[in-house]
């Protein structure tokens, strides 16, 4: 599998080269005008690049992608197109659109034994804003995750490119500047033993993780600090390096199901890095039942140590919500 790692690293850290000359170009107007383009732009450029690389270091292996180029192959949609081919060509990566549109999907495979997932941008209204957000690959075999490479732009030295999290099934996890791959060292989770002092991480987005919920789990638990509220898959590495015990995605919607590439990337570099994911009732994360996790209610992650304290909390949390729903 080291081979397969490498291949993950190198895509990932191409596309968090052009996510970030993107991001770079969004000014306060895109913002007021609620433009989403930039991250458009950002989203097919980042699954261009991966599937490309993938494509030439593992090409007998699938991709199961968030996009597909049925858009951009709209004739309407030509100049859009020949702005992502611009970003690509930024990057020395000169190619026609139709050849660019074939790169896309590559990313449209269905699941298999074994196949890649990819989130070419987790976390789109962090990318917006300026803050975190993350390029989340992973390669599952016979529904396990056994890769991982998660690079998160905003996180480390502003000047390295950020930081690209990877893990490889009873291996470890490690962590690398983007720009710098060979300054590598270890990543693990934090030894805090007492939840009074562990920290929670969240999703920013309110209709991403029912926040009134965590309130109350984080009072269960006598939690001191503030939670720390950063978007995407950024939350596990923060778990997975130490800067915080607690990750809670709790649901906001009975029915809605976490879709894999949300997920496989960061639980592994969590777990690898000694720290326990499962979901809300304490069952592990089943990635063999296509693209959503839908055997799964919500995600719980932390330390490992403080595992079984959370759980339970998070067990009474939705006995007392159920209890409330019923009067």
């Amino acid at each position: 599998m080291v081979n397969e790692l490498h291949a993950a690293e190198l895509a990932v850290r191409e596309a968090m080269g052009l996510c970030r000359a993107v991001q770079a170009t969004i000014d306060a107007g895109v913002l007021e005008k609620r433009d989403r383009s930039p991250v458009t732009i950002a989203d097919f450029g980042s699954q261009a690049l991966v599937c490309r690389s993938l494509a030439t270091h593992l090409p007998g292996d699938p991709v199961v992608g968030e996009e597909n180029a049925g858009v951009l192959r709209q004739p309407d949609q030509a100049g859009f197109l020949d702005r992502v081919r611009s970003e690509l060509a930024a990057r020395d990566v000169v190619a026609d659109g139709e050849t660019i549109c074939n790169w896309i999907d590559r990313g449209a495979a269905a699941p298999s034994d074994r196949f890649w997932t990819l989130d070419p941008i987790d976390g789109t209204k962090g990318f917006l804003r300026g803050g975190q957000y993350a390029v989340a690959l992973a390669l599952i075999v016979n529904g396990r995750v056994e890769i991982a490479a998660l690079g998160c732009p905003g996180m480390g030295n502003a000047d390295s490119g950020g930081l690209v999290f990877s893990a490889i099934r009873d291996g470890g996890t490690r962590v690398a500047p983007a720009d710098d791959p060979g300054d590598s060292r270890p990543v693990r989770v934090s030894d805090c033993g007492e939840t009074v002092t562990a920290r929670l991480c969240e999703s920013v987005e309110a209709g991403h993780s029912a926040h009134d919920r965590s309130e109350v789990i984080g009072g269960t638990l006598g939690l001191q600090a503030e939670p720390v509220r950063l978007d995407s898959q950024a939350k596990y590495a923060t778990v997975a390096d130490g800067g915080a015990e607690i990750y809670l995605r709790l649901p906001v919607d009975a029915n809605y199901q976490e879709k894999i590439w949300d997920h496989a990337a960061g639980s592994l570099v969590v777990t690898e890095a000694g720290g326990t994911v499962t979901d809300t009732q304490g069952q592990t994360l089943d990635f063999s039942l296509g693209r959503t996790l839908s055997a799964n209610s919500g995600v719980v992650v932390t330390n490992g140590t403080l595992h079984e304290q959370v759980l339970a909390a998070v067990m009474a949390s939705e006995t007392k919500r159920d209890s409330t729903d019923g009067n």
